[in-house]
């Protein structure tokens, strides 16, 4: 925080040891232009903190500051609305640029993560598009594309509503999402069941 106030352009008003900490002032301050978070904070940790974060400041730019190089991290923190991924070796010039460049709606990203966020995305144009799913639950993603309620949607199947709830939950863990709609969106765009 000191290193970064002093630029003159920067001033780092807050320091939070937790994510509930920075949670609970966002809901008594105005929300930040950028904020740094970590991901090894205690508590919840900034992981978990990042959606939440998001939903209660949506315009505040979120840059995660960590020690953390690994593609599954790296690939949550940006479906979760991360807007950049820099590493703590960045040193104190390299975050006060990425800050300024969040502020003002860039993506600050260290090369070495963007080069792994390239071939993610790499990966997942050549992955099949199944994300692995079971046949079943792609049968339940199609009953759901159709409006079917959860229970319906077990009576066509001709299983008991906790088989269904199994097959949604493992759904949205191999899509990445987290609710119905999104898994719905995600089956139409990538043409596995055509739009209603």
């Amino acid at each position: 925080m000191r290193s970064l106030n002093k630029h003159p352009d920067i001033r780092c008003q807050f320091h939070f040891s937790s994510g509930e900490d920075t949670l609970e002032a966002l809901a008594s301050h105005p929300a930040p232009n950028a904020l740094l978070l970590d991901l090894d904070l205690p508590g919840m940790g900034g992981a978990k903190a990042l959606p939440l974060l998001r939903e209660k400041a949506p315009q505040t730019a979120i840059v995660v500051l960590t020690v953390f190089e690994d593609d599954e991290k790296i690939f949550n923190c940006i479906c979760a609305g991360a807007s950049g991924y820099l590493l703590k070796t960045a040193g104190s010039e390299g975050i006060a640029d990425a800050v300024r460049s969040a502020a003002c709606g860039g993506s600050p990203i260290t090369p070495s993560v963007a080069r792994r966020v390239l071939d993610l995305v790499s990966r997942t144009k050549s992955a099949p598009k199944d994300h692995n799913m079971a046949p079943r639950e792609m049968e339940m993603l199609r009953a759901l594309t159709k409006g079917l309620t959860l229970k319906e949607a077990a009576s066509e199947m001709g299983i008991s509503y906790h088989t269904a709830d199994d097959y949604v939950r493992g759904i949205y863990r191999k899509l990445h999402v987290r609710n119905r709609s999104s898994a719905v969106a995600k089956a139409v765009q990538e043409g596995w069941v055509p739009p209603q």
